[in-house]
């Protein structure tokens, strides 16, 4: 099981489902983020947050902490 913390920069990965509950999985799923979507990982910070993804067109940053809750394939 891979999560969106361990995608690489320029893969476009697939979600499988989001792991959680609660407001941090609601704040995920109102940033378009749900299964089935398709998402570009276009920049990971070195050192710390954030995971910067394009989803649905929109550019959006993660936390680390909220993308190790998006499972991936």
């Amino acid at each position: 099981m891979r999560t969106l913390r361990e995608a690489k920069v320029g893969e476009q990965i697939s979600v499988l489902k989001i792991i959680g509950e609660g407001p941090v999985k609601r704040r995920i799923m109102d940033m378009g983020i749900t299964k089935g979507v398709e998402i570009f990982v276009r920049k990971v910070a070195p050192l710390g947050d954030p995971v910067e993804v394009t989803v649905r067109g929109y550019e959006l940053s993660l936390r680390k902490a909220d993308a190790q809750m998006v499972v991936i394939e």
